[in-house]
């Protein structure tokens, strides 16, 4: 049975600025042409997807394909396309999976390293340019919020994907 919706709580002005700003800064940080700017400053030819699971690798080290799918909140047959693509590019190889030998990982190589390293470092440059303005008081408010935003947005997360049963069962002794 599917867990109920909660109820709404109001948000305040502040949390409905939050989320404006939210939604701007990711629909430009996600425009074709923005992204299209950012390979060609790295010199990377990949698409969203490929650069996000080059990413991921980059920071949890090689994964199954369906882990890969799972961290990236997208279906397994997604992964498998760009993983085909990425293979055939060498930005990746299929290594055996210590754990199983009939499964296999999904491994940067060398070029897929060098290809994230300039993806991140095109990233920073665009990210200095547009805060130069900024003081390092400022930039360290702002890491350290939104460091703490995503820690938050994790424990949410974590909070919503919780089973019923870590739920406190109503009626069941008649307190709760």
């Amino acid at each position: 049975m599917p867990t109920p919706p909660r109820p709404a709580v109001p948000a305040s002005p502040e949390v409905i600025d939050i989320e404006r700003a939210f939604s701007r800064i990711t629909y430009l940080g996600t425009r074709a042409r923005q992204h299209e700017k950012l390979m060609a400053r790295a010199g990377v030819p990949l698409d969203r997807a490929a650069v996000a699971l080059l990413r991921q690798m980059a920071d949890s080290g090689p994964l199954r394909p369906g882990e890969l799918a799972n961290r990236l909140g997208v279906e397994a047959s997604h992964v498998t396309r760009q993983v085909q693509q990425l293979l055939r590019t060498g930005y990746v190889d299929r290594v055996p999976d210590p754990d199983d030998r009939r499964a296999q990982r999904i491994q940067l190589t060398e070029a897929g390293r060098d290809a994230v390293h300039r993806i991140r470092e095109a990233g920073v440059q665009g990210m200095q340019t547009a805060l130069s303005g900024w003081s390092p008081e400022e930039l360290g408010q702002l890491a350290a919020l939104f460091h703490r935003m995503v820690d938050d947005f994790l424990t949410a997360a974590e909070a919503d994907d919780a089973p019923e049963a870590a739920a406190p069962l109503r009626g069941a002794t008649g307190t709760a």
